[in-house]
């Protein structure tokens, strides 16, 4: 999935090589400041799966009397 916003410049004023300019700029901060991808194949923490598992099942299978 693209997450990245697609840029175009609206200003009436602006030749379209200034906008084309200032596009280029943006795309490059874009570039220069993304965060790195998140490394393939990291083996899940066992206490985080552990509470998503928890969160997910928090309804008890049977009624409890005490619930």
């Amino acid at each position: 999935m693209n997450r990245r916003p697609q840029l175009s410049i609206v200003a009436p004023g602006a030749s379209p090589e200034e906008a084309a300019a200032v596009v280029a700029a943006l795309e490059q901060f874009m570039r220069a400041t993304a965060p790195e991808p998140a490394p393939e194949g990291v083996a899940p923490n066992p206490w985080q799966q552990a509470a998503l598992n928890e969160g997910v099942a928090r309804e008890p299978a049977q009624h409890l009397p005490w619930l």
